[in-house]
């Protein structure tokens, strides 16, 4: 059972951004919208991370991007789906793009994958910024972090847990940001998460990534078990028109890890959209 705390929704009064809802066949997505003149920038989080998530990255874009951030279906305040499959939250993703003027368009982790099948199926993009995705699949290494990993954590959520347990699985994120995972991991969905995770090991990222056409960027953490140097290198190959950035020092949780460094790469990224 997924379950908002009161406290969660609180966290929104601190955020500056405007909550709107979109459309998806059935499901009702919710996005924090961060408006400004600025080019949209769709970002997509991972596999337990609402929107708020985000918000350290994205309040700091406006005076660049127009940020607007999903909360991913079965996660934050969007509803949970019949099925959590990359086409499923790449057809949510180009109902948030509709609308907009060929906007840029960032995921992390899970979100990364989805950027790169919405980016190659032709929809019209300034850019996709693709921040350490997951390249396990059929035939490679398993997912990192287990099932029983992310469904521990959020049990621990559901029977109630602060940023001190969380830090014992996190030590090295922001405070604030440990805080905001013990408030808004228990809006999401077990379902979304074991669909997803089961994904990461039976869609492999590679069929898709040769299609991403140019200007793209994977960002990706120098100390990351999810993008290796091995992954790295033959992401380069697979798709020469693509930039690889590493963020040194960086592990998976790329922003989490390194939140300076990866910031200033981003924006240096953006600058030159």
């Amino acid at each position: 059972m997924r379950a908002v705390l009161q406290s969660a929704l609180a966290d929104l009064a601190d955020v500056p951004a405007r909550s709107r809802w979109v459309r998806s066949g059935d499901l009702r997505l919710h996005v924090l919208d961060y408006g400004g003149d600025g080019v949209p920038l769709v970002v997509l989080p991972g596999i337990t991370s609402p929107a708020i998530t985000m918000d350290f990255v994205a309040r700091e874009l406006p005076d660049l991007v127009r940020p607007i951030v999903l909360d991913v279906r079965g996660r934050g305040l969007s509803d949970s789906g019949k099925s959590y499959t990359l086409d499923d939250y790449a057809d949510d993703t180009i109902a948030v793009l509709d609308g907009l003027d060929r906007p840029l368009l960032l995921g992390h982790s899970m979100g990364a994958r989805i950027a790169a099948v919405v980016a190659a199926r032709g929809v019209p993009l300034r850019g996709t910024v693709l921040v350490d995705p997951p390249m396990s699949g059929p035939s490679r290494g398993p997912y990192p972090t287990t099932l029983d990993a992310f469904l521990g954590q959020l049990e621990q959520a559901r029977r109630g847990t602060d940023a001190d347990e969380v830090a014992r699985s996190w030590p090295r994120w922001p405070r604030r940001e440990q805080e905001l995972r013990a408030r808004w991991l228990s809006s999401c969905d077990a379902e979304a998460i074991a669909a997803t995770h089961a994904g990461f090991e039976s869609e492999d990222f590679f069929t898709t990534w040769p299609n991403v056409p140019a200007p793209t960027v994977l960002l990706y953490g120098g100390e990351s078990p999810v993008v290796t140097a091995a992954g790295a290198a033959e992401a380069a190959a697979a798709n020469p028109a693509a930039r690889l950035v590493e963020v040194p020092g960086a592990g998976h949780m790329v922003f989490w890890d390194e939140p300076e460094t990866a910031l200033h790469l981003l924006r240096e990224i953006l600058k030159g959209w």
